[in-house]
């Protein structure tokens, strides 16, 4: 049995059918070029999300090298 927060619990007769109408929407022919399409968008999707991680963290790890790197420079000015 399968727990979604918007669907409740759905058992294999639900899904079956769910399958069913979607086969008679779209045919045979049109759902892997659907699931195909899915597929590019979700990767797409995670590519972006990937890249803006990585961008925050090199962001974040530049500020700390900035910030390492002027106090540094403030506790040797100190020091003269």
């Amino acid at each position: 049995m399968l727990t979604l927060l918007f669907l409740g619990s759905i058992g294999l007769t639900e899904i079956l059918v769910l399958l069913l109408i979607v086969l008679l929407l779209f045919g045979a022919k049109k759902i892997p070029e659907l699931m195909k399409s899915f597929g590019k968008g979700v990767k797409s999707f995670k590519e972006g999300v990937n890249g803006i991680e990585d961008e925050l963290n090199t962001d974040s790890s530049a500020k700390k090298g900035q910030s390492s790197a002027d106090s540094a420079k403030g506790s040797s000015a100190g020091k003269k």
